[in-house]
Parts: structure tokens; C-alpha cells; sequence
């Protein structure tokens, strides 16, 4: 890829096809961050790959130490250990936890528990969907991984249901290592909880020394309109999870940072990634996190989620039963039980795509908009106009577009 090609195909919140000649806006993943013509991230990216892409662990490189140290001041914690993927960087997170419930708190041998909540997304290995209660990522992988979960003797722990998360740990909270949670869940449906749940989850994890990790892989780095989602509710936690637009979106990037009392459980030989820390991912990172900063991208995402939730309410129809989100992380419920045709949001879905909108549904009724964080309020207000066309012509429309493709 050359510099060129590399400016070329700069966007922004667009998706250019070339066997159409045709404008596309997207607002599917809260992934892509960045992404300006002249943004440095792309130029790092060009520059360190005709340097150095890749060196043993090893043996130390340039890139790692910096990266670490960035990082690690930026978010307020003491060690960080770089992994690729958003799955990676979760199974590194139970993996510490566990050493961290043996050799820390205590647990007896094969007894350390991490508890999740009801209806939580985190990947889709073995380790993580065993923590899961969809039945899509669960049915015919097993056998699952024993002790971690949102379920401990019969009693699920709901999201925003503290109280759920006080009873269990009342009961077996000797045996808990840690609590994971997403600050919103996302793959669910962009369920916001409520004000204070998060620090009384703080409160009840502090009390009987669990500790508590956030899932910041999707509302991180901004997303929400603030630089970590849980910055919401003024606490900290012990672990967090970073992941996705670490890097822009340019690079698989992701990383697991905690304190040293609970990394340096992990000895050297015992938890790594060949690709892991490698001086191209470090190299964006760093550049990706500095343009965060440098652009204001949280405020950008708080003012620009509120022009497109409002954008969305006003527009008053009969289909849309609940508007709900964060900063550019916003969920719009269909209600199809309205339409008289027997139409879904996967059928809304393909209405806007043929008006140039891009989105993607989740739980049959469910549409999730995350679009880049540098989309201009023009092309939010033009999404949201979007919208509005696709939700007068959801049960009007004879036809819907491209459905015989699906």
C-alpha cells in the first residue's frame, strides 16, 4: 500500500465501492475513530512498516516501552500487557484474575469464580461464550469453561441490577476473583444502565475484594463522550480492557492494563502473543490516542450523539418505540408489531441502504449506530434525515430493496 493509496481511500464516514459509483454513509462499528485524509495515524502506519513490523519479545524495540508508558499514564494505571484482538485481550483479563484470586486473595485451588452479567458480549472464544447467555453464541460449542459466568447456584446476575450482584457475592464472594462488565452493553442493544450503577458495582467489588474489570473495548477511547465510558459514573476500576479503535482502526491493537499487584502474578513465560506489543500496532496506537486528545474527539462525540438521538425523537414514528445511547454509541428499538406488513429492523436496514445508509440490527429488533467520531454533524443530520425516509416508506413500500440478497 502505498502513501498514495493510503490517502485515497480517506473518507471519512463514507464507504466508496468501485463497482459503483456511489456514497455511502456508515455507522455500523465502533471501531473506526479516526480517519482523516491527512490524519497521522496513516502516515505512521506507512512509515513504520517500511522500518519494522515485527521483533521477538524477546528482545526489546522501540516501540513497547514508549506505548507502555503512554498508555499507562494516560489512563491512570501502572502496567499494561498488549494483546491483539478484543478476545485476546479478555481471555488475558480472566487469565490474570484467576492468578490474581489464587496467589492474592486466597482462593482455594480451581476454585476462583468471574462472574459476568446477563446478556453480556465479549468475543467469541470458548473461555468468553461460556461466560454468555445468548443461545446464537452457546448452542453446540460445548463443552464451556467451569466458574466463570453471570450464573452461580441457580441465580443470574442481571445488568443494572446490583442488588443481584450483592446477593451472589454475599453468598460465595470468598471464591470470586472478578467481575466483568461492559459500561453499556453494546451487542445487546446499547442498554445504558442507569446513574450509579456502576459505583455501586465499585462498592460491592471493593467490599469483598473482587476485582472489577470494564470491557471498554466497544465504549472506549471517546465513544460514549467521555475518554473511557465508566468515567461516567467517577469510578476506576481495577482492570480494564482496551481494544478496536486503539489503533484507529487502522491495526489490531488491544491491551489489558492494571495495577502491580495484579499484573506481576503473571510471570515472564507464562501469558504472551507473538504479535503482541509488535512496534507497527505500538506505533499507531500511540499516534491514535494522540488524536483523540489533539481533536477533541469525546466532545466532538458528546455533541454529535445528542444531535442524533434528538434528530431521531423528533422525527415521531409509530416504529420507533425507544431511542437510547451515549455519546455516538446509540441504539434505535423498532417496534415491529406496528408495522401491518410484518416488517423487521433487518428490513429497516436495507431500506436505508438503498438510500445510502449503512447500519446493522441485533436482536431482531435492535439498529446500532456508531459511526467514526470525526463524521461532521452534516452528515449526522443527513443520517438522521436518512432515517426518516426509510421509517415513512418501512410499511408503505411494496418491496423491500435487495431482501432476495438476504
Amino acid at each position: 500500500m502505498s502513501t498514495q493509496a493510503a490517502y485515497d481511500d480517506a473518507h471519512f464516514a463514507s464507504h466508496f465501492r468501485a463497482s459503483r459509483v456511489e456514497r455511502d454513509l456508515a455507522v455500523l462499528h465502533a471501531l473506526h475513530h479516526d480517519s482523516e485524509p491527512t490524519l497521522t495515524p496513516v502516515n505512521t502506519l506507512v512509515q513504520q512498516a517500511s522500518k519494522l513490523t515485527l521483533s521477538s519479545r524477546a528482545f526489546y524495540s522501540t516501540g513497547l516501552g514508549p506505548f507502555a508508558k503512554k498508555v499507562t499514564e494516560m489512563f491512570g494505571f501502572e502496567m499494561v500487557l498488549p494483546m491483539n484482538t478484543g478476545a485476546e485481550a479478555v481471555e488475558t483479563a480472566i487469565k490474570v484474575a484467576r492468578k490474581w484470586g489464587y496467589e492474592k486473595k486466597g482462593i482455594a485451588p480451581g476454585k476462583a469464580k468471574v462472574l459476568s452479567v446477563e446478556g453480556n458480549f465479549h468475543g467469541r472464544t470458548i473461555g468468553i461464550i461460556s461466560m454468555s447467555t445468548d443461545p446464537e453464541a452457546r448452542n453446540n460449542f460445548g463443552p464451556y469453561l467451569e466458574n466463570v459466568g453471570p450464573t452461580v447456584n441457580g441465580k443470574t446476575i442481571r445488568y443494572n441490577h446490583a442488588e443481584d450482584l450483592e446477593e451472589v457475592l454475599n453468598q460465595c464472594g470468598d471464591e470470586v476473583a472478578a467481575f466483568l462488565v461492559e459500561p453499556i452493553q453494546g451487542e445487546a442493544g446499547i442498554f445504558v444502565p442507569d446513574d450509579g450503577y456502576l459505583k455501586r458495582v465499585r462498592e460491592l467489588c471493593t467490599k469483598h475484594n473482587v476485582l472489577l474489570i470494564c470491557d471498554e473495548i466497544q465504549t472506549g477511547l471517546c465513544r460514549t463522550g467521555k475518554m473511557l465510558c465508566y468515567e461516567w459514573d467517577g469510578i476506576k476500576p481495577d482492570v480494564v480492557i482496551l481494544g478496536k479503535a486503539l489503533s484507529g482502526g487502522m491495526y489490531p491493537v488491544s491491551c489489558v492494563m492494571s495495577s502491580k499487584e495484579v499484573m506481576l502474578c503473571i510471570q515472564p513465560g507464562e501469558h504472551g502473543s507473538t504479535y503482541g506489543g509488535n512496534p507497527l500496532g505500538c506505533a499507531v496506537a500511540m499516534t491514535a490516542l494522540d488524536v483523540l486528545v489533539k481533536d477533541n474527539l469525546a466532545e466532538r462525540s458528546l455533541k454529535l450523539g445528542e444531535v442524533f438521538r434528538e434528530g431521531v425523537k423528533a422525527i415521531n414514528s409509530p416504529f420507533v418505540k425507544l431511542v437510547r445511547g451515549r455519546g455516538l454509541f446509540n441504539g434505535v428499538v423498532i417496534d415491529p408489531s406496528k408495522s401491518t406488513k410484518g416488517r423487521t429492523a433487518w428490513d429497516l436496514c436495507l431500506i436505508m441502504k438503498s438510500l445510502g445508509l449503512l447500519a446493522k440490527p441485533t436482536h431482531q429488533t435492535i439498529i446500532r449506530f456508531a459511526p467514526p467520531l470525526v463524521i461532521s454533524e452534516e452528515d449526522v443530520r443527513k443520517a438522521v434525515d436518512i432515517i426518516r425516509q426509510a421509517l415513512e416508506q418501512f410499511d408503505t413500500i411494496e418491496t423491500i430493496p435487495g431482501a432476495e440478497a438476504h
